[in-house]
């Protein structure tokens, strides 16, 4: 083990790849559990005035705190690989304020709601809310996905088929999020949806592998690899998995399962990557990451603090996982 103060050599070697699973882990965290309220804002468009006070007090304690990830996600890449940070804010710099609106759309949704008693204004901001809970995550994949598959614009085939993907799993995840926290009616039509989104995202699933296949030649053999394979054969198993616990009630295990295709899909797209980490401009992770220096002094506090912050979040679902009753609100 090399010195942590060497700004000659990582005090692991394999230190940058670490990193690089850092990024994935994050991002991979962020989709999972902003995918709960992603999806949950999508079924909101379904559900009564009354519901609809249910849902938000599900998603009030959590959707903020949620968002830290995000941020962890933006805080690695920078730490680790400052160019490639630079590189894709700026390659996709108008997606990016269209990703910042919509997610404003959805916050600003969800609170202002609440500051008036006129349906027209309750109206309005519920929309607000729907629109910005089903393109947030739709903008997203497109970002994630013109960067892993190295496009110039995100107005590519790929990255389309990914946004797409990902709303499907946010549906997934959102019905499976609401079987633990609701009851009753509300509880049985949101898993139903659940259920059928799942079958949805399996198929955009194979439809993404198939348009990587044909559009991306280079992509070609990491997509014939067996972990590839085993990826895609987990997915049926999770999405199996995930159909049967819910039409059986059990609503823990198809928030697990329906957390393992998003683990699943992560891990998919980090396979498309590596080892490169910036396609669009030729940058492998050796090529894009800090120096020994920086990145050993970095780990130190990665080290303290991601710890923490994970030991935060089991406290947090932890402290607010049973279900919502009528008298809960989300202000």
């Amino acid at each position: 083990m090399t010195s942590v103060l060497s700004d000659s050599a990582y005090m692991l070697e394999s230190l940058p790849e670490l990193w690089f699973g850092l990024v994935v882990f994050a991002l991979g965290v962020y989709l999972l559990l902003d995918g709960f309220d992603f999806g949950l804002g999508i079924l909101f468009a379904e559900a009564d005035d009354s519901e609809r006070e249910l849902m938000l007090a599900a998603f009030g304690p959590l959707w903020k705190a949620n968002e830290v990830w995000l941020v962890l996600f933006g805080t690695v890449l920078f730490a680790g690989f400052p160019a490639v940070y630079a590189n894709i804010l700026g390659r996709y710099y108008l997606l990016v304020f269209a990703i910042l609106f919509t997610m404003s759309l959805r916050g600003l949704g969800s609170k202002l709601r609440e500051e008036r008693d006129d349906e027209q204004w309750v109206r309005f901001w519920d929309a607000c809310f729907i629109v910005g809970s089903t393109l947030s995550p739709y903008l997203l994949g497109v970002f994630v996905a013109s960067w892993i598959l190295g496009e110039p614009s995100a107005l590519a085939i790929g990255p389309l088929v990914v946004g797409f993907t990902v709303v499907a799993l946010t549906v997934v995840l959102g019905g499976a999020f609401l079987g633990v926290k609701t009851r009753g009616e509300l509880r049985t039509r949101v898993v139903q949806r659940g259920q059928l989104a799942t079958g949805a995202y399996v198929l955009l699933f194979v439809v993404t592998a198939a348009v990587v296949y044909s559009q991306y030649p280079e992509l070609r053999s990491v997509l014939l690899s067996g972990s590839t394979v085993a990826l895609v054969v987990a997915t049926l198993v999770f999405a199996v998995g995930n159909v049967v616990a819910a039409s059986r009630e059990r609503y823990h295990a198809s928030v697990l399962s329906a957390s393992g295709l998003a683990a699943a899909l992560v891990v998919f797209l980090a396979t498309l990557l590596y080892p490169s980490i910036d396609p669009a401009a030729g940058l492998t992770i050796a090529d894009a990451v800090v120096s020994p220096l920086a990145l050993n002094m970095t780990t130190i506090f990665a080290a303290i603090f991601v710890p923490i912050i994970v030991g935060y979040f089991l406290f947090l679902y932890s402290l607010f996982s049973g279900p919502v009753t009528a008298d809960q609100q989300y202000s």
